[in-house]
C-alpha cells in the first residue's frame, strides 16, 4: 500500500513541476516588472517641481559679506539675479529635466515645461542687457561676456547629447559672473549697466510680449472664435498671407498643462527679475511715479505661484462646475500685462 502511494505521489510531482514552472516564467517578469514601475515612481518625486526662487535681500548679504563697498553698484541685483536663476533652473534638485530622454523623468513634462518657460525669460533679460542695459548707446561696443551668455542661452533646452544643454546654461552662468565682477570693480572700464528710462521700457516691453502670448495660449483652453485683427486700425497695412476673417482656437487637451507650466516658469523667472529691478530702477521708477504700479504687477504675478490643491491643471468650462486653472492663470497674466503697458507709456512718453 505504501508502494502504490510513492508511486501516485511521484506522478502527482512530476505533473506539478511544468505547473510550477510556467507559473514562475509568469510571475518573475509580472514582479521585476512591478518593483521597476514602483522605484521609478519613488524616483520621480526627487526632482523639485516648484524650486525657491531667489531672494533679494540674500543677494544683497551676500555681496555685503563679500565686499568692502557699501552696496551693490546699479545692476547688481539684475545679474545676480538672473544669474541664481539660471542657477536654480538648471541645477535644481533632480537636475535639468527638459533632454532626459529615459523613464522616469522624460514621462515629467510638466517640470520640463516648467524650464521652458523660465529659460526663455532668462534669453530675454539677457538680449536686453547685451543690446541695450549695457552699453550707453547705439554705437557702443558690446560687453563680450553678455555677448557670449545670450548665445550659449539660446542653445535648443532639448539637446541631451555632447555638448548638453545644461552644459551650456552652465558655461553662460560663468559668463554671467565674470560680467558681474567687472560690474563691481570700480577699476576696470569693462561691465556696465545704465539704468534709465529707455532701458527699463526694453526690458519691461519684452516681459510684455512674453505676457501676452502666454494668456493668449492660456485662454485657448476652451475653445473660442477669434477675430482676425493683424491688419486692425492701420487701412494701409498689408500681410504675406491671407487669413481668415474668423478662426477657432483652442489648445489641444494633452497641451493644456504643458501651457500652464509654462506660464509657472516663466512668471516665477519675471517675478525674480521684476524685484530686481524695483532696486535698480529705483531712480526711473520714482521719477516716473511708477513704482506703485510695477509694486502691483509684482503682486498679480505672485498670485500665479500659489499652490495648487488639485494634483492635475483642471480644465472645466469657462462658467462650469469645474474650474478652469488655465483661465485663473491668464487672468492674472492680462493684468500684469496690462500694468506693463502703462508703466512702458510713462517711460516713454511720460
Amino acid at each position: 500500500m505504501g508502494t502504490v502511494k510513492r508511486k501516485m505521489r511521484a506522478i502527482t510531482d512530476r505533473l506539478r513541476m511544468p505547473r510550477l514552472r510556467a507559473r514562475g516564467l509568469i510571475m518573475t517578469p509580472l514582479v521585476a516588472g512591478l518593483a521597476v514601475a514602483v522605484g521609478l515612481f519613488v524616483v520621480s518625486f526627487w526632482p523639485n517641481s516648484n524650486p525657491e526662487a531667489p531672494k533679494q535681500d540674500a543677494i544683497e548679504e551676500a555681496f555685503t559679506a563679500d565686499s568692502d563697498q557699501d552696496e551693490p553698484p546699479v545692476g547688481y541685483y539684475t545679474t545676480e539675479s538672473l544669474i541664481r536663476s539660471l542657477d536654480v533652473i538648471v541645477n535644481k534638485r533632480g537636475g535639468f529635466l527638459s533632454n532626459d530622454v529615459l523613464p522616469p523623468f522624460v514621462l515629467m513634462d510638466n517640470i520640463a515645461a516648467w524650464e521652458t518657460g523660465a529659460i526663455r525669460q532668462a534669453r530675454d533679460l539677457s538680449l536686453a542687457l547685451r543690446n541695450d542695459v549695457s552699453r550707453s548707446q547705439s554705437q557702443s561696443n558690446e560687453n563680450p561676456n553678455l555677448v557670449q551668455a545670450q548665445i550659449l542661452l539660446n542653445n535648443d533646452s532639448e539637446r541631451w547629447i555632447f555638448p548638453s544643454a545644461e552644459g551650456k546654461y552652465n558655461d553662460a552662468i560663468e559668463e554671467l559672473r565674470a560680467y558681474r565682477d567687472d560690474l563691481v570693480n570700480p577699476e576696470t572700464a569693462r561691465g556696465d549697466f545704465y539704468a534709465r528710462a529707455d532701458n527699463l521700457a526694453t526690458i519691461l516691453d519684452l516681459m510684455n510680449k512674453r505676457l501676452g502670448s502666454m494668456s493668449q495660449n492660456l485662454a485657448a483652453s476652451v475653445a473660442e472664435k477669434r477675430r482676425a485683427t493683424m491688419l486692425a486700425n492701420d487701412p494701409s497695412a498689408a500681410a504675406a498671407k491671407a487669413q481668415p476673417v474668423e478662426q477657432v482656437s483652442q489648445t489641444p487637451w494633452m497641451q493644456v498643462d504643458n501651457v500652464f507650466y509654462q506660464a509657472r516658469g516663466t512668471t516665477w523667472a519675471m517675478l525674480v527679475y521684476l524685484k530686481a529691478i524695483k532696486r535698480d530702477f529705483r531712480s526711473v521708477l520714482e521719477d516716473k511715479n511708477a513704482m506703485v504700479s510695477l509694486e502691483q504687477i509684482i503682486r498679480e504675478l505672485e498670485y500665479t505661484q500659489r499652490s495648487m490643491t488639485s494634483p492635475m491643471v483642471l480644465n472645466g468650462s469657462q462658467f462650469g462646475m469645474v474650474p478652469n486653472y488655465s483661465l485663473t492663470m491668464s487672468s492674472y497674466l492680462t493684468r500684469a500685462n496690462a500694468g506693463l503697458i502703462n508703466i512702458i507709456s510713462l517711460l516713454r512718453d511720460g
